[in-house]
């Protein structure tokens, strides 16, 4: 656990210390959000967050790659030469839409070439730990990974809509994933549990905790798509890697929950940007718009519309990605019943934070007004 920690530590700090720097730098090249209607800030904030944070888990799984522990990890796989590749491809591609905004058809089309990355260098998905199902053929392999890749990558640049709110969603969400990969690899495999998908959450979760700094509200800079799309990057890439790994004949009958079902736990911690995701589409169709037409109707502009402030509609995100991730999370240490005692304490309390909670006095301000939308809607 110490190197995995120490990992969080490199990502994290890297990746704070370089912000200021990126920042001085978008707004040399005037890679700036504009102020638009549906926006809250009210003057052009800088993008190209995802620059530092690329950078930060860069250092850090380079780092990782030299500790004994995780060594072995690294030096027997191509998998993380396809991470990190992927990664690349995907924060170029997200810092080209941030400069010159792309069309969507070339951001799909980006996202789909990131899938193939992975797929190429063996981070795919060939088997379920499901009885030993098998996906069955190359072609179908290649089509489940970049379905995840695609998916997540819009999951989490949908969620992207008030500050703080998708770095913190993420490392809340991908801390709960680092616990389950962690606790579930050693059960699996009790004489080696190195991970790569935990060497790759850990850097993720530090470089969400490095970056939030700078991001929070009020927003000093915005991760913009570069960030957002690494992040789902990311956290795909540690989905696939997972399914693939966790052998279910040698994890025991108490874990036989969370070792059939492994994909869970990301469905789980993507819940809010997936419903949030497809409520969006269903709405903007069922209007005969295009469902990449962007509105307010966002699950966070709806916590605003409730009358909470913008800190207490992120942080009302925050604990029902809580709820939801590490309910599942906790299945991999304790028995189902305590498991549903947990999360349906702190579902009654997430209710009554959403409901009563954190709400600001009435304001004259006229109705309506949004918050921050730093994505451009996709797929």
């Amino acid at each position: 656990m110490r190197s995995y920690l120490l990992v969080m530590l490199i990502a994290a700090a890297v990746t704070f210390l370089l912000v200021p720097i990126v920042r001085h730098l978008a707004r040399y090249i005037h890679a700036l959000t504009p102020v638009r209607s549906r926006d809250i800030h009210t003057t052009p904030i800088p993008r190209l967050g995802g620059l530092a944070m690329f950078v930060g888990v860069a250092v850090a799984l380079l780092a990782a790659s030299q500790i004994p522990y995780l060594g072995s990890q690294f030096a027997q796989t191509n998998q993380i030469i396809g991470v990190g590749l992927a990664a690349l491809w995907v924060v170029l591609l997200g810092t080209a839409d941030d400069l010159w905004d792309l069309d969507w058809w070339a951001k799909l089309g980006g996202q789909i070439f990131a899938g193939l990355i992975l797929a190429f260098f063996g981070v795919a998905l060939v088997t379920f730990p499901i009885a030993g199902l098998t996906v069955g053929s190359t072609r179908l392999s290649f089509f489940a990974t970049v379905f995840v890749v695609v998916f997540t990558l819009n999951a989490v640049n949908f969620v992207d809509g008030l500050d703080g709110l998708a770095a913190g969603l993420v490392g809340i969400g991908g801390s709960a994933f680092f616990l389950y990969t962690y606790l579930l690899t050693r059960a699996s495999s009790p004489e080696d549990y190195s991970s790569l998908a935990a060497a790759v959450l850990a850097a993720m979760v530090g470089v969400c905790v490095g970056f939030l700094p700078h991001n929070f509200h009020p927003a000093r800079i915005f991760m913009g798509d570069s960030g957002a799309m690494l992040l789902g990057l990311l956290f795909a890439a540690a989905t696939i890697i997972v399914t693939g790994n966790i052998d279910p004949t040698r994890v025991s009958m108490g874990q036989v929950f969370p070792a059939f079902l492994p994909l869970l736990l990301p469905v789980a911690v993507l819940a809010l940007p997936v419903i949030d995701m497809l409520l969006a589409v269903v709405r903007r169709i069922g209007r005969g718009q295009s469902p990449f037409q962007a509105d307010r109707m966002h699950l966070h502009h709806r916590l605003l519309d409730l009358g909470h402030s913008h800190k207490g509609a992120v942080f009302i995100m925050y604990v029902w990605t809580f709820v939801l991730s590490f309910s599942v999370a906790l299945f991999v240490v304790l028995p189902p019943r305590e498991v549903g005692m947990f999360a349906a304490v702190c579902v009654v309390i997430a209710i009554l934070l959403t409901r009563f909670a954190l709400r600001r006095p009435p304001s004259p301000a006229p109705a309506g007004l949004p918050a921050h939308d730093d994505t451009k809607e996709q797929v």
